[in-house]
């Protein structure tokens, strides 16, 4: 931050040393050294070539009566040389805060008025980085409750730390969060070594088998969703009308789950069917692929086909086609389950 002085360089013996480091973290022969001139007046300068940050900064000059002395400058002198560029470009940055303000009072006075001002109950944030800083900006100012749906399997290990640094001031501050997942996260370590780190606080999780895609909630006045299967696109939310209905939505979702701490029911049916194979049997019979069958259930492609063939094993199917029809016919989707 600081510029040094004398070109950040001393010459001893005919060859140039250097010495970087700011003077906010003087080295400890710098500090020694400063200290006993402060304490006797004045220092040779053969002393103080192990520390040439002190001419650098400027806190020893020439002695005038002894070219061979160094003479400290006093610390309230060199903190001031020091403060003053600071205090310079604080001022300045209040300045300009003042003209943007000032600048910007009468197109927010036209944008408060028109009947167009709904259009920015709609935000559509494009690029990670304009997501994260939305997303974050309304962390802080969030001061009550933030509901989430985050549908998928257990996440990655780096992500579930950024996630525990964003959530963790939320829970100091008191904010409840609740939180859904999808069953396949019970078996996430790593999702649930987050979940106990986290759960301090006023923290609720439950899952479901099947979740609508992600969803964040803050203080029932904005919500933010995905606008792109890549998700690099999203909209920000604070319709009134559009975050109750959202709201809504998670509430239903939420009655229906599993808290995390609870087992979930044994819903096999008589045939050995269990309730994941009923539901890829729906998605099937809709004509959904393997691979968004998993995305939607929040598990691997793998695992996804293990079921299908469980499915296809209970039902006596020897083909895809053979299994859709068998799945129609079997009425397993009909019950209630």
């Amino acid at each position: 931050m600081f510029r040094t002085l004398g070109g950040g360089e001393l010459t001893a013996n005919n060859s140039k040393q250097t010495h970087p480091h700011a003077v906010t973290e003087l080295c400890d022969d710098g500090a020694r050294l400063y200290a006993t001139a402060l304490r006797s007046g004045r220092i040779t300068r053969s002393e103080v070539v192990p520390a040439p940050c002190l001419l650098e900064f400027a806190l020893l000059h020439p002695d005038p009566d002894d070219e061979n002395w160094l003479r400290p400058v006093p610390p309230s002198v060199a903190l001031a040389q020091r403060l003053h560029p600071l205090e310079r470009e604080i001022l300045e940055r209040r300045r300009q805060t003042v003209e943007l303000t000032e600048y910007f009072d009468p197109f927010i006075a036209i944008s408060t008025q028109s009947p167009q001002a709904s259009i920015h109950a709609i935000t559509v944030l494009e690029g990670f980085d304009r997501i994260n800083a939305a997303l974050n900006a309304a962390t802080d100012e969030c001061q009550t409750e933030m509901l989430t749906v985050q549908p998928g399997g257990g996440r990655p290990a780096d992500t579930l730390t950024e996630a525990l640094e964003r959530d963790r001031p939320l829970t100091d501050r008191g904010v409840s969060i609740r939180t859904l997942y999808q069953h396949t996260a019970r078996h996430s370590q790593s999702t649930l070594a987050y979940v106990d780190r986290i759960s301090e606080g006023k923290i609720e999780v439950r899952t479901l088998q099947e979740l609508i895609e992600r969803l964040i909630i803050f203080d029932r006045t904005v919500a933010f969703i995905p606008a792109s299967e890549d998700r690099r696109v999203a909209l920000e939310l604070r319709h009134p009308g559009l975050v109750r209905y959202l709201v809504k939505v998670f509430e239903q979702l939420w009655e229906r789950a599993v808290p995390l701490t609870d087992e979930v029911p044994n819903d096999v049916d008589p045939n050995g069917i269990t309730g994941v194979q009923r539901s890829i049997a729906k998605l099937l019979i809709e004509g959904h692929v393997d691979e968004a069958i998993a995305r939607r259930l929040g598990m691997n492609v793998r695992t996804c086909r293990a079921h299908i063939a469980k499915l296809a094993a209970a039902l006596g199917s020897g083909s895809r086609a053979q299994l859709g029809f068998l799945i129609a016919q079997s009425g397993m989707l009909d019950e209630d389950h």
